[in-house]
């Protein structure tokens, strides 16, 4: 069973007394283990069906089912626990907290989500940002750290949580090409050490040119799929 199933997946959103068809009838599935890129032009609906598969915005029709729930029947309550439980987000202005550390950075969603004791979170923490090469850089703020620092950070936090899926909004617009390849190269080595499913959205082509599966869209509607959607990458 896929990890991600759309069928007739729809979204609409209204401007006025004008209707804006977002996200327009689209089928795909997307196995455990995959990395993903949805692209397409701005306003052609990448960002919208991240925050749909991610539970931040409710379809206006179809049927969605990640990690076999269908997340259509989910109230804004439910919505949440499942993004806690089972996805992580990786935002192209990375979204630290600027008065937490680092580490605390990191730690935060398992103290907003999940009753961890505190000697299992702090190992948790620790481990994560050794494996994204940050381990020593703990103590330090956000301000402190250079963009592609930050995004190290960024994918510690959206793994922390032990998330399946990870879902990355355009993660390398603000880098340099040499720290996007790294971070793209972290990603990947995250998703062969974990298991983790990897979905972008992405005007970027190194991360384009870094993905298995690609997912072309336009004004709403996937006009076409390349690439296998195999997911035997644990």
């Amino acid at each position: 069973m896929p990890l991600v199933e759309a069928h007739n997946l729809s979204k609409n959103y209204m401007a006025g007394e004008i209707t804006i068809k977002a996200v327009r009838d689209i089928d795909f599935a997307i196995e455990s283990g995959a990395f993903v890129s949805f692209v397409g032009p701005s306003g052609s609906g990448k960002s919208t069906l991240l925050n749909m598969i991610g539970c931040l915005d409710p379809p206006t029709g179809g049927d969605l089912t990640v990690s076999g729930q269908d997340v259509t029947r989910l109230n804004s309550k439910q919505s949440a626990k499942f993004r806690g439980d089972h996805v992580g987000f990786i935002f192209q202005d990375f979204n630290l907290i600027p008065v937490l550390t680092v580490f605390e950075n990191v730690e935060y969603p398992l103290q907003m989500v999940q009753n961890w004791p505190v000697a299992k979170r702090k190992k948790r923490v620790q481990d994560l940002l050794e494996a994204v090469g940050m381990a020593d850089q703990g103590a330090k703020y956000p301000r402190q750290l250079s963009g592609g620092q930050k995004q190290r950070v960024a994918v510690a936090r959206a793994l922390v949580t032990n998330a399946e899926l990870v879902l990355a909004d355009e993660p390398t617009a603000n880098l340099d090409h040499k720290t996007a390849n790294r971070i793209i190269a972290l990603m990947k080595n995250m998703r062969d050490e974990f298991g983790t499913t990897f979905i972008f959205s992405t005007h970027d082509q190194k991360v384009v040119n870094n993905a298995e599966v690609i997912f072309n869209l336009e004004d709403g509607r996937l006009q076409s799929q390349d690439g296998d959607n195999g997911g035997d990458h644990a």
